[in-house]
């Protein structure tokens, strides 16, 4: 399947159906995901309705869009009309959303197709997409290893090329590590600039909707047609922004560009080599590349890992058996709540909520929660120095190559670890990117991270695109 633009183009143009393109796109999915694991769900029925629909405005002489006809693969966690959604969890089962995310609205005004919802780690609470209920996706590249997470079956889903685009949501780095890991493309927005209304709730604060793509300039389509604000999230911000997708090819001459070790060291050593022969790429195509240390960022780990699960505690509140999704019947009603929160919920998410909830605890609340949020103030003042002498950041994404199934999952430190290079951009609340840029020493890729200041999609989609650009092939 051919890439995202050139799929809206051809379908725009009348040069292929959007009809034949699903259909390719299921027929790949009934062929190749018994393997991956990608989807927890298709929809043929709903799929090939929108794509009849488009091909009759294209004949009308109407335009459906720029991603008219392309299909994209939905993160679980993104609410659908009447169409199930479990967030990776047996507590939300039997759970048909009544209305539509903003998200999922934007991309069929777009044109585009939602084929179907991907499989993700419960709650998006994880790194390897190995919590989901519905058991593990395994990394297209390799069977046998892990394809990241939380938003992994998304990403599988486009390292497959089952989907040219998928949507996933990014906490702490659940968009960009999964990209790195399955060689992908992966951006995490500024947040604010896309709405989360009928995102289902992890951290309110640090959650963001972002794309995933097999290149820069399909990732800047997606975040174009999915961007801007919306009055049913107070926190969305207002004004449009921008258009990013025709920054891609403008090129780094005289972009400076921070090359920081924080985000390096510590990483596996072919790991780290990619992200030093990035930079010298950059410095090629007319980049001035200096480094820039931040040590603030160490502390990141340890906040978000307050600051996450102390929102989720209250957040995850909301599934009490009583409202919507899985009830586990008993004589009262604190009893039956205890019971369906027991069978609902997975360890991982037990093992967030506890520690939230003690964070938040009378007592603790300044020494641990409190104290968090002072971190993350430092994490946000840090950016701004760095900021004051280069334009963009670069750094690894994930700090080792994707890791085999199974490996880490009874070591949730080491598991947690994953996101060390990510959190930072989750703390200041501003954007970055995964860009694929070789392979490891196991032949596994490599993703290169782009991190830019608030607002700077389009200057980080130009320097992603050199980035990819330069990548080995």
């Amino acid at each position: 399947m051919s890439g995202a633009s050139a799929i809206g183009a051809a379908v725009r143009a009348g040069e292929r159906s959007a009809r034949a393109v699903t259909e390719e796109a299921l027929a790949a999915v009934e062929a190749g995901d018994a393997d991956v694991h990608a989807f927890l769900l298709t929809l043929p029925d709903e799929a090939l309705a929108q794509a009849d629909a488009i091909d009759t405005s294209v004949a009308q002489g109407r335009d459906p869009g720029p991603l008219a006809g392309v299909p994209v693969a939905l993160k679980d966690n993104l609410c659908t009309r009447g169409i199930p959604t479990t967030c990776g969890s047996r507590i939300l089962e039997g759970w048909r959303p009544p209305y539509d995310a903003t998200v999922v609205e934007k991309l069929r005004s777009a044109g585009a197709i939602a084929l179907g919802k991907t499989n993700m780690d419960e709650f998006a609470m994880g790194s390897s997409t190995e919590n989901s209920a519905f058991g593990p996706t395994r990394n297209p590249r390799r069977g046998d290893r892990v394809p990241g997470g939380s938003s992994g079956g998304s990403a599988a889903s486009v390292a497959a090329d089952f989907t040219p685009l998928g949507l996933g949501s990014d906490t702490g780095g659940s968009i960009r590590q999964p990209a790195a890991l399955c060689g992908v493309v992966g951006m995490k927005p500024t947040y604010g600039r896309v709405s989360r209304y009928g995102l289902v709730a992890f951290a309110s604060s640090l959650d963001q909707i972002g794309p995933f793509a097999a290149s820069v300039e399909d990732a800047a389509l997606l975040f174009d047609a999915i961007a801007g604000p919306d009055p049913r999230d107070s926190t969305s911000l207002p004004g449009a922004g921008p258009p990013t997708a025709a920054s891609v090819g403008r090129g780094v001459e005289g972009v400076r560009v921070g090359l920081c070790p924080d985000l390096i060291d510590g990483c596996a050593a072919d790991v780290a080599a990619r992200v030093y022969q990035a930079a010298e790429a950059l410095a090629a195509a007319g980049a001035k590349v200096d480094e820039v240390r931040v040590p603030e960022f160490v502390y990141g780990l340890s906040a978000y890992y307050l600051i996450a699960p102390a929102e989720a505690s209250s957040n995850l509140a909301r599934y009490d058996g009583v409202r919507y999704g899985l009830r586990i019947d008993a004589d009262d009603a604190a009893a039956m709540n205890t019971a369906t929160r027991t069978a609902g919920f997975g360890a991982e998410v037990k093992r967030r909520i506890m520690l939230g909830t003690y964070a938040l605890s009378a007592g603790y609340y300044d020494a641990y929660y409190a104290q968090a949020q002072r971190v993350r103030t430092m994490v946000v003042q840090a950016f701004e120095r760095a900021y004051a002498s280069v334009d963009v950041l670069l750094g690894a994404t994930a700090p080792t190559t994707a890791f085999a199934l199974g490996a880490k999952v009874d070591d949730p430190m080491a598991m947690y670890m994953n996101d060390v290079c990510t959190i930072p951009s989750n703390l200041s609340g501003h954007p970055s990117v995964s860009v694929p840029f070789g392979v490891g020493d196991d032949g596994l890729p490599v993703g290169v991270q782009v991190l830019a200041p608030a607002l700077q999609e389009a200057l980080l989609f130009q320097v992603a695109g050199a980035v990819e650009a330069a990548a080995p092939a």
